[in-house]
């Protein structure tokens, strides 16, 4: 059940910034088109948790199973933060990014640790 707004509603879309990068072409725009449709439903239709706590669950598991289940378990997980970095690269700082790539190489050598590449 989606949640509801004072109206009976579902929730708006907040205000705000526009979602795409001004002047972008390529790659980059096709991306951004194309994320609009997913991220509008995750962030208005779908309830504010069931994202956080997927992504957390998933991540548990391949903490503790150490075969390839739990790679395939932080796949979605290292998808999602990729997709949200790339979306978000323009906007952030030096700090930012480093944070970012940081991130991303821990998952990436967690799903390689769990098919044994290490």
């Amino acid at each position: 059940m989606a949640p509801q707004n004072k109206r009976g509603g579902k929730r708006p879309i907040p205000q705000g910034e526009q979602f795409f990068t001004p002047g972008a072409t390529g790659l980059r725009a096709a991306v951004e088109r194309r994320s609009a449709v997913p991220m509008t439903f995750l962030f208005t239709q779908v309830p504010r948790w069931v994202a956080p706590v997927l992504l957390v669950i998933l991540l548990l598991v391949g903490f503790a199973v150490a075969n390839p289940l739990g790679g395939v378990a932080v796949l979605p997980v290292l998808a999602f933060i990729g997709w949200l970095a790339y979306l978000s690269w323009p906007s952030l700082g030096v700090g930012g990014k480093l944070l970012r790539v940081a991130m991303l190489t821990f998952l990436v050598l967690l799903v390689a640790t769990r098919f044994g590449a290490f």
